[in-house]
């Protein structure tokens, strides 16, 4: 005879980013962090906040949950630090909501920074008046079930992109973005590049630029053939 399946798995010791690390990521725009990734690092596009001003800075807790369920949820909460995000795996499904406004209250209490999910969150309203950032791919008042099994501090991929327990995750209105613990130092060094590099681009378009300096010699090159 076997026993009752096992309804939650938990990992709940990771190390985190030191708060010079992420002090050095908060107010620092997605776009940017994705440049210092060579391009990568954006989770998928529909995760975007209940409002353009939420944003966040803070470190991992990942949660997985099976579709239209929730049991995972409330443990990752329990289980996390003050600071920390809560990032709730739902392999995309789009059916019912994850997470209600007293959920998202109780993150608050806590002292998470943000709720960010793959899937659905309902009562928008409650959870706007949470005053907790709260990212998702939409909304659904569709309810969920709490019947398990799930997981709390394991490493989770959202569609392809992975994400473990003590990774940096930061938010803003053009959606989210992943830095792995392992790179957080070599991206903020890359960060000062880019800024740099942003801030001379800008200065030349409100200066009256109309293209960068490399069209027109593209358009002068052999590379370029004008057929009228």
């Amino acid at each position: 005879m076997i026993g009752e399946p096992v309804k939650l798995t938990v990992r709940q010791h990771f190390s985190r980013p030191t708060k010079e690390q992420i002090a050095a990521c908060d107010g620092v725009s997605t776009s940017f962090l994705v440049d210092a990734q060579n391009g990568t690092g954006a989770l998928k596009y529909p995760i975007k906040p209940l409002d353009i001003q939420m944003a966040f800075v803070g470190t991992v807790i990942t949660v997985h949950v099976e579709p239209r369920d929730m049991l995972a949820v409330q443990p990752g909460i329990a289980l996390a630090q003050p600071g920390d995000v809560l990032l709730i795996e739902t392999a995309g499904y789009d059916n019912a909501a994850v997470i209600g406004d007293n959920v998202a209250i109780m993150a608050k209490n806590k002292g998470l920074k943000a709720i960010v999910t793959d899937g659905m969150v309902r009562d928008v309203e409650g959870i706007l008046a949470a005053g907790i950032p709260v990212f998702c791919a939409g909304v659904s008042p569709n309810s969920p079930y709490s019947l398990g099994p799930g997981s709390v501090g394991l490493p989770v991929a959202i569609d392809g992109v992975p994400v473990e327990s003590g990774d940096l995750l930061v938010g803003d209105r053009d959606g989210v973005v992943v830095v792995p613990q392992a790179t957080i130092d070599s991206v903020i060094e890359s960060l000062a590049v880019v800024t740099q590099l942003e801030d001379e681009y800008e200065k030349k378009v409100l200066a009256g630029a109309t293209a960068s300096d490399w069209v027109q010699v593209l358009l002068d090159s052999e590379q370029t053939r004008y057929i009228d």
